[in-house]
């Protein structure tokens, strides 16, 4: 290792981009210097804007990351677009090394017929509104009394539960602003059903997501017995993982039981593939699918049996896409930054020098926040071994703010952050919450100025 301090841009001040930051300062013994670069005028990522808000044991995770943005060596720099402000090429002047963690907010399609009609949307663009992401709509239809969910993992029951829930639930325990009040306690939906194609051992919940469905006095959770059914291959994964028997537990206890009285009933229905979706006038009205069985390895096929579901709203919540950023190479297959399991690397497979990946924008929106310290261990790993074999090109002594300067970018900081923090405890202070979002850009970026 260099007597210099090693300098390091980290792009992404989600759990990924910080956990990185926070493994290279450890790693070095504090003998390097990061910024931390983010395009939001909030840092944070996936935890504020991700996360369902009635989920704050989640949220709880903020204050670890929290901790790590106290660091000296640390310096955040928020409301700075790479790529569109700067280019990666600008960036590499003023570092030794580059470290990219932007993460995932786009959302996958369903490629089946109906799928453009009005009513359907990705799970993601639901999950940007009632978070409060200044980049996603303000308010929502929420006229539906029949909704479809599409997806048997978390994503997926956050959705549901936050349609099955009413707004003044939501509003008494959580941040939700102003405006997504108002949208949710318009809500109508009655009945949220969620599909999955595959059986019980083939879902993607955490045990105790699926569990805390029935914490609601207004949900109903439903689980058709028909629906339990394990082949070898599924009583094997119950066996080798207990997180996936504690999910079948689950299932079956709400299969078995007397319904609840709630106002909502939110049913998960397994063995249920979507092959279309059915509309007039150019919205939809229902989901079609094809009731499947298992074939012995976990996968399922077609029976040839379909049935038609009444929904006017459909949420997709088959996955997250990442997006490619300028200058770096791209795996459009993947939607992942093309990589080694830590450089970047071209198109040819060669490594591009000083360019490294990390969390979602590396492996795929898979594994949950803790897979994220694991996934830098790697990335940083790597770094540290190109750096210690002199493979890193030293970069210019100047501050990176004196471009950002030039180029007439405002940027802020984490003192900005903790003006920003504040102003949100007492707007939720003043309701007898903890905190109340804001939900519009340039209000984000006057709080943080002070």
């Amino acid at each position: 290792m260099t007597q210099q301090p090693l300098k390091v841009a980290v792009i992404g001040a989600g759990p990924a981009g910080i956990y990185a930051s926070d493994i290279l300062v450890k790693k070095t013994g504090g003998n390097v210097q990061i910024d931390l670069i983010e395009q939001m005028p909030a840092p944070f990522g996936l935890i504020r804007y991700g996360v369902a808000p009635d989920h704050p044991r989640i949220k709880g995770i903020i204050n670890s990351l929290h901790r790590v943005l106290d660091t000296e060596q640390i310096r955040l720099l928020s409301n700075i677009n790479v790529g569109r402000d700067v280019t990666v090429s600008e960036l590499e002047e003023y570092y030794d090394a580059i470290v990219f963690a932007t993460g995932a907010v786009g959302d996958l399609g369903m490629q089946i017929p109906g799928s453009d009609l009005e009513g359907i949307h990705g799970a993601g663009e639901f999950v940007g509104f009632y978070d409060g992401n200044p980049r996603f709509e303000r308010s929502w239809d929420l006229s539906a009394t029949d909704v479809a969910v599409i997806g048997v993992g978390n994503v997926g029951l956050d959705v549901a539960r936050i349609l099955a829930k009413t707004g003044d639930e939501l509003k008494e325990s959580t941040e939700i602003p102003d405006n997504v009040y108002e949208s949710l306690a318009k809500n109508q939906a009655t009945t949220v059903r969620v599909f999955g194609r595959r059986g019980p051992a083939q879902a993607k919940f955490t045990p105790l997501e699926l569990k805390e469905l029935d914490h609601s006095p207004t949900i109903n959770v439903v689980v058709d017995p028909e629906d339990i059914d394990y082949d070898e291959a599924s009583l094997k994964a119950r066996e080798e993982a207990k997180s996936c028997d504690l999910v079948c537990q689950t299932l079956e206890g709400y299969a078995i039981r007397e319904p609840k009285d709630a106002p909502h009933t939110l049913q998960i229905h397994l063995f249920e593939q979507p092959v279309e979706f059915i509309g007039e006038n150019g919205k939809v009205t229902a989901v079609k699918t094809e009731r499947t069985a298992l074939n012995g390895d976990g996968s399922v096929s077609g029976t040839g049996k379909f049935t038609e579901w009444p929904a006017q709203a459909v949420y997709l919540a088959v996955g997250y896409r990442s997006d490619a950023i300028e200058g770096v190479p791209f795996n459009k297959q993947k939607n992942v930054i093309n990589n080694d399991g830590g450089h970047v690397v071209d198109l040819d497979g060669e490594v591009v020098p000083g360019l490294y990946t990390t969390g979602w924008i590396k492996r795929g929106p898979v594994g949950l926040i803790g897979n994220t310290k694991s996934d830098a261990t790697e990335t940083i790993g790597m770094l540290l071994a190109d750096a210690e074999a002199g493979n890193l090109s030293h970069s210019r002594e100047e501050d990176i703010v004196e471009l950002f300067e030039s180029k007439g970018l405002e940027h802020l900081t984490w003192e900005g952050w903790k003006k920003l923090d504040a102003a949100e405890r007492a707007l939720g202070e003043a309701e007898g919450r903890e905190r109340k979002k804001f939900v519009e850009w340039e209000e984000m970026v006057n709080h943080s100025r002070g």
